[in-house]
């Protein structure tokens, strides 16, 4: 299966695996080493927690490698979708309750920070908004309840 990242969020897992495998990898083996070292691994809790978390870092490096070699890698300035909000598109948005309006570009689930406007293509907004024009009204159930969001723009940028 095919998994949409924007430009940007490959760059990131990129960076994010040379660290894994350049930084944190040998770190751990190393950390490992010298917890053996110190003998009795039975109740040594440096070796242990080593120990997982050499698990975790090949576990992300895996999960990693896996997603760049499935990535389809799309810019969203060489979208064409008629104006509609698809994958990578930039959406304004205008909250009718509140008149509050908001910008986010709709990424992937690794690259979404609602803090930097960047919303995860597999939330309920971004799922609501999928295929929307500018005028169109997106109903998406939230916490507090329905929220309505008008969509005023879609660029691809």
């Amino acid at each position: 299966m095919a998994i949409p990242l924007t430009q940007r969020g490959a760059q990131l897992l990129k960076e994010e695996l040379q660290r894994l495998k350049s930084i944190e990898r040998p770190a751990v083996i190393t950390a490992i080493a010298e917890a053996r070292a110190q003998g009795d691994l039975s109740e040594n809790a440096e070796y242990d927690a080593a120990r997982e978390r050499q698990g975790f870092i090949e576990g992300r490096i895996a999960e990693i490698e896996s997603k760049l070699s499935n990535a389809q890698i799309i810019d969203p300035k060489l979208l064409d979708a008629d104006g509609r909000a698809v994958f990578g598109a930039t959406v304004e948005l205008e909250d009718l309750e509140s008149g509050e309006k908001v910008v986010y570009q709709i990424v992937g689930d690794d690259e979404a920070d609602i803090k930097s406007g960047r919303i995860s293509v597999s939330s309920p907004l971004a799922r609501a908004l999928i295929g929307k024009s500018p005028g169109d009204v997106a109903e998406v159930k939230a916490p507090g309840g329905m929220r309505e969001y008008e969509l005023l723009d879609v660029r691809y940028e």
